[in-house]
């Protein structure tokens, strides 16, 4: 499985952006899509996931509320919409797909509120 985030730029605090993940290869085998996030200067962090077959999501509470996770079903492209931005939404995403416990890892988005 290949992932290709993009969505990513600079936006003023109270802004919105959507971030995109497009996977490849064996998407099917896809049990579960994550979004993670590192700041500067910190350790990644999660902030969302969904599950492939019931379509189950989950919120970081830094997030919960300002940010939606949805899964397109016929490409399995992963989106997180992330409202009201706050300067310590900034940060590098990642998203991640998960094959059975076998995690599969997108190259990274940079998120930069201005505020």
């Amino acid at each position: 499985v290949q992932l290709q985030a993009s969505g990513g730029g600079l936006v003023q605090a109270g802004g919105s952006l959507r971030l995109s993940c497009a996977p490849s290869g064996d998407i099917f085998s896809i049990t579960r899509m994550d979004w993670y996030r590192q700041p500067p200067g910190k350790l990644r962090e999660w902030v969302s996931s969904i599950t492939s077959v019931a379509g189950t999501t989950n919120y970081a509470d830094s997030v919960k509320g300002r940010c939606t996770i949805s899964r397109e079903n016929a490409n399995g492209t992963l989106y997180l919409q992330l409202n009201n931005l706050k300067p310590e939404d900034t940060a590098v995403y990642y998203c991640l797909a998960l094959v059975n416990v076998r995690p599969y890892w997108g190259q990274g988005t940079q998120v930069t509120v201005s505020s």
